[in-house]
């Protein structure tokens, strides 16, 4: 027991309940050293007054949640789960809206939750070699778009992410199966978060609703218990108002409805040219029908102008034209307009191939019939050359007439483009690449997409290769 001191004994004769509180022995470990285990004692007393701390409990369980905003939950969900990694081909085209000269490279691509990273090399073992404050390349999938895109790149299997801040990026892969699994892991990726983003909004907007409710009612109910003689005016002149405003809607929903029932048809704003046929998006034998010809105006007019000023051009039908620039003349063909491809607003030859190519990728039906999709696919997977062409030359002769003869004049065309691929660098495999899923596609895509892709682009290749005897008259 310790020794007590002159003053400890003065107040233990002055104060009775010292013997009833007893010393406390505080142990005082040394802040010196992490491993020195020498402590000291101390004598501490106690008054009845002097209440003690209680110790801090920082177990998170014990903490109320119920401050916690739906902001705070969802900024608390792990989104640094690395969901897929690997090598691919990588292109970044655009940064913020600005294009950008494709250089491919090589890059090990991680994909978050929310989030795509690149780096130069795999990811662990490159960490040690980091510089120190290196960042690397991050594509925030919020909000992103992801699309196949075979007209973007000669290679294949090509798909591209637009980002909201106007960031754009090719991914590439020769193995089939690879880029399909990476393609949907990022799609997956993408449509959740879509919809975490309108739940959380959904969520969002119905606090605020149910906020501004329940202070309307308490504000309410304070004016009932509570009417002032000067408020009561006011208060009459809210009910009045309310009521007069419920019946100008009712008001205006019942002349909706009459306007709505005595509305003209359709077919009576196209008499009267008020409503005119759309060029793009309509069906073809309904363009042709409409313009009484078997291959639509537009279509020849782009293929003669590309003829005269677009077969040397590197990369024809491959590089995109300004988008803007095709809508506007795309504007002006549904409008029927006197068009001019040669007037100096469609100076660049991109622009006229790109609005081609939108004619056919806006058809509801493409040039091939969704019927015979799979009668050409397996058409072209017979391994006889003779036989092969042959399936596919009868096929060819069974479409409408406005399909064969618009594709006969189409193919001619890019025979003459494949002509020149000593300038233009536009091989048949290449043309094949590009309007391999514009003319061909299935009526319902499958888990076959990749597959697909590849008989799409052999179809147009074998019958840009072969075109003499697939569209010739002879009999073989």
């Amino acid at each position: 027991m310790e020794r007590s001191t002159a003053s400890d004994m003065a107040s233990e004769k002055a104060n009775p309940s010292y013997q009833s509180t007893g010393a406390v022995q505080m142990r005082i470990k040394s802040a010196n050293s992490h491993h020195d285990r020498l402590s000291q004692s101390k004598s501490m007393i106690l008054s009845d007054n002097v209440k003690v701390a209680e110790p801090v409990n920082r177990h998170r369980r014990n903490h109320s949640q119920h401050n916690l905003t739906l902001a705070d939950i969802i900024s608390t969900q792990d989104h640094t789960v690395v969901e897929k990694e690997g090598y691919l081909l990588k292109a970044k085209i655009a940064d913020g809206g600005k294009k950008l000269r494709k250089n491919w490279s090589t890059s090990w691509i991680v994909l978050t939750a929310r989030k795509m990273e690149f780096y130069k090399e795999s990811k662990q073992p490159a960490l040690a070699n980091l510089k120190p404050g290196y960042k690397p390349e991050c594509v925030d999938l919020c909000g992103a778009r992801i699309e196949w895109t075979p007209e973007k790149s000669s290679r294949k299997n090509v798909f591209q992410i637009t980002t909201l801040s106007g960031n754009v990026f090719l991914l590439q892969s020769d193995i089939d199966f690879l880029i399909l699994d990476w393609f949907h892991a990022i799609k997956n990726a993408i449509d959740r978060l879509s919809k975490e983003q309108s739940c959380t909004s959904r969520n969002l907007e119905f606090k605020l609703k149910r906020s501004s409710s329940i202070e309307l009612l308490n504000s309410l109910d304070t004016e009932s218990k509570e009417p002032k003689p000067e408020h009561r005016k006011s208060l009459i002149f809210r009910l009045n108002y309310s009521a007069s405003d419920t019946n100008d809607r009712n008001r205006v929903k019942s002349r909706l409805k009459k306007f709505i029932s005595r509305r003209p048809s359709l077919k009576t704003l196209q008499e009267k040219g008020l409503i005119k046929d759309q060029i793009f998006g309509s069906h073809l034998h309904l363009v042709c029908e409409h313009e009484n010809s078997t291959v639509p105006k537009f279509v020849r007019l782009c293929i003669e102008a590309v003829e005269r000023r677009g077969l040397d051009v590197d990369g024809i039908y491959r590089v995109s034209g300004n988008l803007a620039t095709i809508q506007k003349l795309r504007f002006v063909v549904n409008q029927e307009e006197k068009l001019n491809l040669d007037d100096s607003q469609w100076e660049d030859i991109h622009v006229v191939t790109g609005a081609l190519k939108m004619f056919f990728r806006e058809l509801p039906e493409p040039l091939f019939p969704y019927c015979f999709f799979e009668q050409f696919v397996e058409a072209i997977k017979i391994p006889d050359n003779a036989i092969r062409i042959k399936s596919i030359k009868n096929l060819v002769k069974k479409l409408p007439r406005p399909n064969y003869e618009t594709m006969k004049i189409l193919f001619e065309h890019l025979k003459k483009i494949a002509a020149k691929e000593s300038v233009n660098l536009m091989s048949t495999q290449s043309l094949g690449i590009v309007f391999g899923p514009t003319l061909l596609r299935p009526e319902k895509e499958t888990g076959n997409m990749a597959v697909h892709m590849l008989y799409q682009n052999q179809i147009v290749e074998l019958m840009l290769s072969e075109y003499s005897k697939i569209f010739g008259s002879e009999e073989d």
